[in-house]
């Protein structure tokens, strides 16, 4: 465990490689788990308030699922979540061209429809961040639905910290980052 700031991360955020590869993962990561993903109050909000901009991306089922059960719900842990279909899919996904799950939310922020992305915690997958009072945890989730991540951020030699700069900054800053990116640095030298 590394400590920068408030925040521990664990090794494998240096150690670890990956890319996705939506080409052989189809987004599995909007489909698998127990629940939707993890919000927070203001980001419930901001899909409330910006829903009209990107409400059309979705299919009419993912459209009166998300009449039924609201913008969030909270799960059986009681965490506030994007609402689920069939128990299973994000309520805020569609389905590509090339019959990849793609997040509705992040359709309308690259077309210029929203300033909202989408959830950090979807940002930053497949890291999770656990909040205790003094510190943040920032901890790799590997699950099998990731495989073709890593065997891709393999072959691409990029470190997961890398492939996560852009949420990472998002939540924590940009000294913060070049706080990681020196430990980074650091790490490589000492083996």
């Amino acid at each position: 465990m590394i400590e920068i700031g408030r925040t521990i991360l664990s090794r494998d955020i240096f150690e670890q490689q990956f890319l996705c590869d939506l080409l052989k993962c189809k987004g599995a990561c909007c489909i698998e788990g127990d629940s939707g993903a993890p919000l927070t109050r203001e980001e419930a909000e901001k899909i409330a308030e910006e829903y009209p901009k990107f409400k059309d991306y979705l299919s009419e089922i993912n459209q009166n699922e998300i009449k039924e059960q609201g913008f969030s719900v909270i799960d059986k842990d009681g965490d506030l979540v994007t609402p689920l279909h069939n128990n299973q899919e994000c309520a805020y996904t569609y389905t590509n061209e090339k019959g990849i799950l793609k997040c509705a939310i992040e359709k309308a922020y690259s077309e210029g429809k929203t300033d909202f992305r989408k959830p950090l915690s979807c940002h930053l997958f497949p890291v999770r961040i656990t909040e205790y009072k003094n510190y943040d945890a920032v901890n790799y989730q590997q699950l099998a639905i990731c495989i073709p991540g890593k065997e891709c951020g393999k072959v691409n030699k990029l470190p997961l910290y890398k492939f996560l700069k852009e949420p990472l900054i998002r939540k924590y800053g940009e000294a913060w980052y070049e706080e990681v990116e020196a430990t980074a640095d650091f790490l490589e030298k000492k083996k």
